[in-house]
Order: C-alpha cells, then structure tokens, then sequence
C-alpha cells in the first residue's frame, strides 16, 4: 500500500501524529487494511501529508508498540495478523448495539423519589462555597474526623432535636455520603450475627444491600397502622428496618401506640435494635410534623438515619446516622478507622447553611411549593372519582390509588404510556409478590408543575377510561 487517505485537522487539539495513529488503527481494526499489507514509508507519508517525518514515526510507534503493525528490517512496515483482535472488536460493538435499550421518553413523570431542584438557593449555596474557599486554609484539604465535621454534626444535633424530636449529642452522629455508605458503615458496627426485618413493601434499595452484606432477612406484614409486631416476634428477627414516620411506599403514619410497641419488642431482649429511616419527615400536609421514634427511645435501641437527599438535593450526597451510645462504643473500636467520605468543604457549607437559618427558610418555601402541588393532584383527580381510593395522601410528596375499575396494574401502566405518561406501580416496592384483589398505582408530584400535573390528569382521565 502506497497511499493512506488520512484528513489532518490541524485546527483540533488531538496532535497529528496521534491523527494518523487512530486512522490506521480504525481501518486495521474494521478490516479495511488486512494482514501483511504494507504500509507507506515514514518518508513518504509525511511528504504527502505535509508533516515531519517525526510525527510519521510517532505514530508508527505507538502502532507497532500496540501490535498492530510490524517492523521487519530493510523492508518496512507492515499490517500484524490481528483477526482475533478484528473478530472481537466486531462482536463487541454488536453486542454492545443489541444491549443499547433505547431510553423511553415521557412527557408527564410521577416519579414518587422526585425533587424539585428549580426551587434550590443556588445564590446562597455559591455565596457559602465562596465563603469557605475564602479562608485559604490548607486544614479544609485534609482528612477530616472520621465521623464528620464536628460544627456539622453539631448543627445537626440542634437540627433534629428542635424539628424531630431527637435526643443526641454530635458524638453520636456519623456523616457520610448517602444512606447506602452509612448502612454499610453500620453493618461493620453491629457485626453479621444478626437477622433483619423489613416491612412489606419497603424501600428495597436497603433489603437488597443488607441480603447482600450477607444478612439474614424477612419480611413482616403490615396493617393500617405499620408493621405489626405480633409477627415481628414470630420472625425471629432481631432488627427491624421501619419507616415510621411516613412508610415508603405505603405512606403510613405509625400512630403512637404502634410506636410504643415497637420499642417495648425492642427492650425485650439484648441485642434488638430498631433502624430508623426517617427519609422525607420534613414534608406534611395535615398537622403538625410526628416526632420521630427516636425521640421515645429510652433504652438506647433505635438507631436513627436521616439524609438531606430530600429536603435539598439528591446530589449534596449527605446522611447522618445516630447511634446509640451502647453502639457508638462499637463503632469506636471497630470501625473508627475508615475516613469521612465527604469532604470538609462540602461539610463546611452545609454547616453554615444549616446555622445561618437558609436551610429552615428553604423547608418553609418547599413544603409550601409541594402543598400547593399536592393540592392540585387531589383536585385533578376528583374528575376520575369513582375510579379509586386514595392513600398515604397526608405526608411525602406521592400518594396512592388503590384502582377499583377492574384494570391490572400493567394495564394501568400500558394505557397511561400511550398517553406519555409515567406512572409507578405497587408491585416495584414489593419485597416478596403479594396478591392484589385490586391494582396500586403510585403518583409523585414533586418535580411537576402544577399546570403539568393537571395536563397529565387529565391524559389519564383518556387513557384509563
């Protein structure tokens, strides 16, 4: 071969040589150029492209370093046997085109995890931020305290103690980046020794990692009120994870007296312990918010986790567990050695966010942008009355319809696709299939407008009648 039709583009930032190098490359791998052909000369090709011969030779010598081509004295250079590497190359990128899952696209999304992210102090997170790099410290750069910030921690001591009710001093509390890190961190505290209870249906995101760390799990049935302790005891568990607060996905508020319960099936014996999920306490709709378990707790068994993925912004990445003190000792002992994995400066602005009053004002103008949403999807929907019982309406930012018009749940699902629009159903939440006398579809309007969530009603009005 005497001639290569490479286009050099000497405007882009990729050199030259490496120009030339992919080039030949690419019509090496797609098998336009075969083995044993040879290829121009270094002197040659840059007489014809116009370069240095040291931009020729670099790029032959990343070829021949990579094996695509060889060198053989007095003759030049020429096309390796790579068929394997041609066959592979091939085969993968069709595989990779059959496993491409084209992304479906809707126009309406109730998603019951979204948050509005329009509704952000972005001003006052970029003014913290630059008040934080200010400082110039070389201290904010290094590995921090294992268990988070000590400030944060304090902040959020005060935070929880003033709006959930719980009682805890910063060296209980352990940051970390999500729920996920810290049940984890969690697992190395409380040692695998142990047999997990979930309610059903559950945030199944945590019943996988937990089945995954090799725990034993279960699940307990639930009634209006909660997980029912009754079959709590007939499990054998000895750790229940509950959402008492508002229950994912069911949206149950435990009343007190199931509370009470739970604690006294906790104090019955060493070594129960109660995880608290309190993922979404700050948004209610109907009276004051419920204090969390935590705060009942007087025998040192529910351990607390709480996240700012809601209330701020999935992306801050920032949970907090509290433990109890007979806890926090183990942590001490076997985990104290693994670092914070957030940052001191993220840690930092959310400290001063939380201290400087912009994190409460930033609740107040949510929760009242996600009432009025709220309220505008239970006045939609009044034009589908008759078609379903509504639940789990009072707290979160989703709620429930339990169908009574004789349509399965995929159907619901099918028929609300063909309108564009994306709907949740019961059966995703559901740790172990339960049989349904009638079909649950789950509405989230957190990231809607209210304009949008009456157009999307009204879609649904055509398509599920």
């Amino acid at each position: 071969m005497n001639e290569l039709a490479i286009s050099l583009d000497p405007h882009t930032k990729v050199p030259l040589y490496e120009q030339i190098y992919q080039y030949i490359k690419e019509e090496i791998q797609s098998g336009r150029m075969k083995s044993g052909d040879k290829l121009p000369s270094t002197r040659a090709l840059c007489r014809c492209l116009e370069v240095s011969r040291s931009t020729v030779e670099l790029a032959y010598e990343q070829l021949l370093s990579e094996g695509y081509v060889e060198a053989e004295a007095c003759r030049g250079y020429f096309v390796a046997d790579v068929e394997e590497l041609y066959h592979l190359h091939r085969s993968s990128r069709e595989q990779e085109k059959r496993n491409v899952i084209p992304k479906e696209e809707y126009r309406y999304d109730f998603t019951p995890s979204g948050v509005d992210l329009n509704s952000f102090p972005y001003h006052v997170w970029r003014k913290l931020s630059r008040e934080c790099l200010m400082d110039d410290r070389a201290e904010l750069f290094r590995l921090g305290d294992p268990q988070g910030e000590y400030g944060l921690r304090q902040a959020i001591a005060s935070y929880l103690h003033q709006a959930r009710g719980v009682n805890c001093v910063p060296e209980q509390i352990l940051i970390g980046a999500g729920n996920d890190y810290l049940l984890m961190l969690l697992a190395t505290v409380i040692g695998q020794k142990h047999k997990v209870a979930f309610e059903n249906p559950s945030y199944r995101q945590a019943y996988r990692l937990f089945q995954n760390l090799s725990y034993e799990t279960c699940t307990v049935e639930m009634d209006s009120k909660g997980i029912c302790v009754e079959k709590l005891e007939e499990s054998g568990a000895d750790i229940a994870f509950v959402m008492p607060s508002h229950q994912y996905p069911l949206g149950i508020v435990m009343p007190l007296k199931r509370r009470l319960e739970l604690l006294k099936w906790a104090e019955q014996r060493a070594g129960r312990y109660l995880i608290e999920d309190d993922y979404d306490s700050e948004f209610r709709y109907k009276g004051k918010p419920i204090p969390a378990l935590q705060g009942y707790d007087r025998k040192e068994k529910v351990i607390y986790i709480g996240t700012f993925s809601k209330a701020i912004a999935p992306a801050i990445r920032m949970s907090y567990l509290v433990l109890p003190l007979p806890l926090l000792s183990c942590y001490q002992e076997r985990s104290s050695f693994l670092s914070s994995t957030v940052s001191k400066v993220d840690q930092m602005i959310l400290q001063k966010f939380i201290e400087g009053g912009y994190f409460e004002r930033h609740l107040n103008r949510t929760r009242a942008l996600y009432k009025n949403r709220h309220d505008t999807l239970l006045a939609s929907l009044k034009t589908l009355r008759g078609m379903f019982r509504v639940s789990g309406e009072h707290a979160g930012v989703h709620l429930l319809l339990h169908m009574h018009n004789g349509m399965s749940e995929k159907e619901l699902i099918r028929r609300a696709k063909t309108q564009g629009i994306r709907v949740y159903g019961l059966s995703e939440y559901e740790v172990e299939p339960q049989e349904e006398e009638q079909a649950t579809i789950l509405l989230g309007y957190a990231n809607m407008s209210e304009e949008k969530i009456a157009e999307a009603v009204e879609q649904l009005k055509k398509a599920w009648t």
